[in-house]
């Protein structure tokens, strides 16, 4: 056995069940052995879609995501992909053949990379340490939610190895939680906000100063984010208790999906009628979530009397973006569970006059608006909502950057936490495709739902055939405006040049029937029988659903982003 088949037998032994990646000379001993230690390999079409891949599927199965690529150019490939995993602080594996030698043609300072983008840079120095460092790797994957580089020397990972074969998985942490649907196991890694540690059990002082705020709350809001997608419970019991009004950061959407409080997404997504009851809240308290420019809609949804708590395993959250009067370092489950002791029932934020509304405006489909279809052109909102109407419940839907995000994020519903993938944090366009593979993969009982623009499925096209060789039945679904629409509407208004930034048509369809995907074109509202057909048949190819949207207008949210600029 040479090293490199010992580092991926020993990340088989400590549970990885799926890698993603590109096989080149230098990661390909260390894949194959991770096969045969029993780990699916699905193979990409680059490493910026591989890397993409991982970090969704471990965002949606709860375990750890592994991505295997060749040195040099094989991780500068998965750069973006890996920058998102990082910021996210998604638990993955990034393992990556590596050229030492300075006159080498890959030779780069890989380890300098990651640690640039926000990962942690390992390597397996010694055929010695070659088992241990993998299991660190692991460990630091999962218990610390990072992404680390696993870097694998070329003449290191060729040379003989001589070590024990038996490998001792690392514990697994204490509040660790697989997602909806996962199998869990020893692979299992909680989300952002619930991994163990001393740090996952609340101090009294804190909690009882939050029960003291929670008592004297009139208008109470919760807002959940990605580390309370595991506490859904939790916070809905205590929530009834204190009276308080339910959303969640794109992230976490769906997480209250069915409770009559839930408002749904705060910020740039918000319906009005969420951003008006956020906004009157004289307590919000962020359960796992960082309250960041796009949840607050740059602290606007935060009224500047209101008192804000911030509930997180990283103390760090308490003073970024909008401060916190009081900080709450715990696990959001176990937070929640404590205070429900001490929190005394009352009315708080839920009248029946406001129960009554959110049944009325809760949803983006219940706010009226003037259908500007028309000219072989469908209006984005029409066309969402007929989607929503047309696709399966259980579906999973993971959406690309750009103008057009919004309207799939607000007008296509989820069943819950487990039915929306948002790889956002790093704001690149050509990530969506791949997203929904990853996704697709950790949740096969649901329908994956691809939302793109036009210029990220053109980024990310060649991952079509890998949506075809696989058999995933999905539907993407491309808001083709003919242009980066967001640079359109940005600059267009000042009286700018935008021959940078627009396109001749493009028959969408035809490239997806060439690569094996049925593909049906919307120009308008009966059009959309197409895909109504697609889903009453065997489904037995992808369905590309090619939509020519109007394009007079500028999102309401991307004035927002722009902000932040």
């Amino acid at each position: 056995m040479i090293v490199a088949e010992a580092v991926g037998r020993a990340l088989a032994a400590c549970g990885v069940g799926t890698a993603f990646g590109v096989v080149g000379s230098g990661n390909f001993h260390v894949t194959n052995a991770l096969v045969a230690g029993g780990v699916r390999y699905v193979a990409a079409r680059h490493e910026g879609g591989a890397a993409t891949m991982a970090d969704a599927y471990a965002r949606m199965s709860g375990r750890v995501g592994v991505v295997s690529v060749h040195q040099g150019p094989g991780l500068t490939n998965a750069l973006t992909g890996l920058t998102e995993a990082a910021k996210s602080r998604t638990p993955l594996i990034v393992v990556a053949g590596e050229a030492t030698e300075v006159q080498s043609n890959f030779h780069i300072d890989q380890a300098a990379l990651a640690t640039a983008v926000g990962a942690v840079a390992m390597r397996v120095a010694s055929p010695e340490e070659a088992v241990s460092r993998a299991v660190e790797a692991y460990r630091v994957a999962v218990q610390e939610r990072r992404t680390v580089l696993l870097n694998l020397p070329l003449d290191v990972q060729a040379a003989p190895f001589e070590g024990p074969a038996d490998v001792m998985p690392p514990p697994a942490t204490a509040a660790a939680v697989p997602a909806a649907g996962s199998s869990g196991g020893p692979s299992a890694v909680p989300g952002a906000g619930s991994s163990g540690g001393p740090a996952a059990v609340p101090g009294a002082g804190e909690v009882a100063e939050l029960a003291r705020l929670l008592g004297a709350a009139e208008r109470p809001v919760f807002i959940a984010g990605r580390g309370a997608r595991h506490a859904r419970r939790e916070l809905e019991e205590l929530a009834a208790l204190a009276g308080a009004l339910l959303a969640t950061s794109a992230v976490a959407k769906g997480l209250f999906r069915g409770s009559p409080w839930d408002l749904d997404v705060s910020g740039g997504f918000a319906t009005p009628l969420a951003a008006e009851l956020i906004r009157g809240a004289d307590l919000v308290v962020a359960w796992g979530c960082a309250l960041n420019m796009w949840t607050t809609r740059h602290g606007t949804l935060v009224s500047p009397g209101a008192k804000v708590v911030k509930v997180d395993l990283d103390p760090a959250a308490f003073k970024t973006h909008v401060p916190a009067d009081l900080g709450v370092a715990g696990d959001v489950a176990r937070v929640a569970e404590a205070l429900a002791a001490q929190v005394a029932p009352r009315t708080g934020y839920r009248s029946p006059e406001i129960a009554a509304r959110v049944r009325a405006e809760g949803r983006w489909r219940d706010v009226p608006y003037e259908d500007e279809s028309g000219g072989g052109r469908i209006d984005p909102r029409t066309l969402s909502i007929g989607l929503d109407d047309l696709l399966p419940r259980e579906r999973i839907v993971a959406i690309d950057s750009g103008n057009f995000m919004g309207y799939p994020s607000m007008f296509v519903d989820v069943p819950d936490e487990g039915g929306f993938c948002f790889t956002q944090a790093f704001q690149s366009i050509g990530l969506g495709l791949a997203t929904a593979i990853g996704a697709a993969i950790a949740r096969p009982d649901r329908l994956p739902v691809a939302a793109l623009g036009d210029g990220g499925a053109l980024m990310g096209i060649a991952e079509l055939e890998t949506v075809v060789r696989l058999g995933l039945p999905m539907v993407i679904v491309v808001y083709d405006d003919e242009a980066y629409g967001a640079e359109v509407h940005h600059f267009g208004p000042h009286g700018h040049p935008l021959g940078t930034v627009t396109f001749p048509p493009a028959d969408l369809a035809a490239i997806a029937r060439g690569h094996g995907c049925a593909a049906v074109t919307v120009g308008g509202p009966g059009d959309l029988a197409g895909v109504a057909e697609w889903v009453d048949g065997p489904r037995d190819r992808p369905l590309l659903v090619h939509a020519k949207v109007t394009a007079e207008h500028g999102s309401w949210w991307l004035e927002e982003a722009f902000k932040g600029h």
